[in-house]
C-alpha cells in the first residue's frame, strides 16, 4: 500500500479536512483512482477541484438500491442518522428517497 507523502498533505491544510479525508484525496490522486468515496462536503469539493470523480454516502446508497444490492435506502439512512449521528437535511433526505424510488 502506498503511503501519503507528508508534504502532499500540507496543500490540504487550508481546507480544514480531517487527516483521513486528506489522505484519501492525496492517495486517490497518486493512484489515479477512477472514483473516490468521501463523506464530507468540503472534502468532495476539494477532490472535484483536483479533477477526481467523487461519490458520497447518499449517492452510494441510491446506486446500491438501483443495482439491487439493497432493498431500501430509507431504513439505512435512519440508522445512519440515529445511531451514527450522520446529518442529512430533511430536504436532501426527501430528494435521496425520491431518486431511490421510495
Amino acid at each position: 500500500m502506498r503511503s501519503v507523502p507528508p508534504e502532499a498533505l500540507l496543500s490540504l491544510a487550508p481546507y480544514q479536512l480531517d487527516r483521513g479525508e486528506a489522505e484519501a484525496i492525496v492517495l486517490a490522486q497518486l493512484m489515479e483512482a477512477d472514483l473516490l468515496l468521501i463523506g464530507e462536503r468540503i472534502g468532495r469539493r476539494y477532490a472535484r477541484e483536483r479533477n477526481l470523480r467523487v461519490v458520497g454516502v447518499l449517492g452510494t446508497l441510491v446506486a446500491a438500491k438501483q443495482r439491487g444490492i439493497i432493498d431500501a435506502v430509507h431504513p439505512l439512512l435512519e440508522q445512519l442518522r440515529h445511531k451514527a449521528g450522520f446529518y442529512v437535511s430533511d430536504q436532501l433526505l426527501t430528494e435521496v428517497l425520491r431518486r431511490a424510488g421510495e
